[in-house]
């Protein structure tokens, strides 16, 4: 017997099921990916992008990582990006986070996981940069509120890079947004955290882009 089985019979029901409900569903998927947003989020499998957002296929990008972060060496992360804005031309890009992630428990910890403790490094940073607000908390509250800080600076990395800041700099239309969603009740919660332009960025962040910026000699665009 094949392994596995059981999910290739699960996805022959779905499909039977989306051809039935929408005979054009399939045909029209294949023909075009124009999605609005793109969504980093953590690897978490209780927090689908679509599923949660009430989206079919083909109508969010999605880019998912342990934590959803986002930084300046993370060539997966900003290929994505660059790919979202540059050629599907999103419109809006969403780092969404989630309540009692195992990532952000994991990096306010002092024992060792392996190699995921080099990634986990980039939350403990936050950890310490926020030291004085999170030590007046308790432990659950603390939890709640690093997992909140650390998609606001993932937003700020999102809003850095200079695939951002030159769609910016050409007058393309295109925010960035700081969610959080909660596993107890199934809903998303906005952080009030939407960059819609540089001039909401601290100005050490921001790039004076004029033609020829950010390519290397190759002509690849780099990224802060």
């Amino acid at each position: 017997m094949r392994l596995l089985d059981e999910l290739f019979e699960r996805n022959r029901r779905w499909a039977d099921g989306m051809r039935q409900a929408d005979p054009q569903f399939f045909t029209r998927l294949a023909g075009q990916q124009r999605p609005r947003y793109l969504w980093i989020g953590c690897s978490d499998s209780r927090v689908p992008a679509n599923q949660i957002t009430g989206l079919d296929p083909g109508e969010v990008f999605v880019h998912r990582n342990v934590a959803n972060v986002v930084t300046h060496t993370d060539l997966n992360a900003l290929s994505v990006l660059q790919y979202a804005v540059e050629v599907l031309e999103v419109r809006h890009v969403i780092v969404c986070g989630h309540y009692g992630c195992g990532g952000v428990e994991a990096a306010m910890q002092a024992r060792p996981f392996g190699l995921i403790d080099n990634w986990l490094r980039n939350i403990k940073d936050i950890y310490t940069r926020h030291d004085a607000e999170l030590a007046g908390l308790g432990a659950g509250e603390r939890f709640a509120r690093l997992c909140e800080l650390n998609v606001r600076h993932q937003v700020a990395n999102v809003c850095h890079t200079t695939i951002v800041q030159r769609a910016w700099h050409e007058g393309r239309r295109l925010a960035v947004h700081g969610w959080i969603y909660t596993l107890d009740d199934g809903l998303l919660r906005d952080l009030e955290m939407t960059v819609d332009g540089p001039e909401q960025i601290p100005p050490p962040y921001r790039l004076d882009l004029v033609a020829g910026d950010g390519e290397d000699d190759s002509g690849n665009r780099g990224a802060v």
